[in-house]
């Protein structure tokens, strides 16, 4: 079966315009950079709180906030970790695409904007808006984080509500297309006007009848993009 979709530039109406917005953490990223940095400069206590999370006793909210704060490192390690992360190198060049056709694209994460900001920068992305829980040295060694864009309504508990975040953008360009992995892009995703997705974000997709196309890197999700720009069909 076939879905039809069709992109029109961005222009800040409801009348058909569309946005991208995209997950971070194993989307973009290669691995997801919170886990990367608990495993490296977590103190005891953050795998306990990763349990709990998992098994649903608390909300992704709690569990980062409580992770965050048992990190054990120094801004210049931060940033020396940082530099090693990699991101799936044909995402600038989507980013580059969506821009010729007026398509604003925005990362939308439940991870650390200080993280995703600094990694993004290195890849001349500075620019790139982001929204995302954000991060404050209260120490030489010591952090916490605060969710500025939480919502009392999120039904996973999270720090960023990714759902507020889509009504947002629709209410602006009329239509969303969404771009995730994993299952803090499950509840967004069936709200999305569609969706490219990877990972565990393909079987959900598929259980719950989302649109989607699938894919692996940024390189076939540009070509998604420069089709559908052409009204041309894509695979649901």
């Amino acid at each position: 079966m076939n879905k039809r979709i069709q992109l029109y530039p961005a222009n800040g109406s409801h009348q058909g315009g569309w946005m991208v917005q995209s997950d971070f953490d194993g989307t973009i990223s290669v691995l997801d950079v919170t886990d990367t940095l608990l495993n490296r400069f977590g103190k005891p206590g953050w795998q306990e709180l990763e349990d709990a999370w998992e098994r649903g006793d608390i909300g992704s909210r709690e569990c980062m906030k409580g992770q965050v704060a048992l990190l054990d490192m120094s801004e210049s390690e931060l940033q020396a970790h940082l530099d090693t992360i990699a991101i799936d190198p044909e995402f600038v060049g989507f980013v580059a695409e969506a821009r010729l056709h007026g398509v604003k694209v925005q990362v939308v994460s439940d991870g650390i904007d200080y993280a995703i900001r600094h990694v993004l920068g290195r890849h001349g992305l500075g620019d790139l808006e982001v929204i995302a829980n954000h991060l404050v040295q209260t120490g030489e060694r010591q952090w916490r984080l605060e969710s500025p864009w939480a919502s009392a309504r999120c039904a996973r508990a999270s720090g960023n509500c990714k759902c507020e975040r889509l009504a947002e953008q629709q209410a602006v360009h009329g239509r969303v297309l969404y771009i995730g992995d994993g299952s803090s892009d499950f509840c967004v995703s069936g709200k999305a006007d569609f969706v490219l997705a990877k990972h565990k974000l393909v079987d959900y997709c598929e259980s719950q009848g989302i649109a989607h196309a699938r894919f692996t890197h940024f390189g076939q999700a540009t070509a998604l993009l420069e089709r559908t720009l052409l009204g041309l069909e894509q695979p649901a």
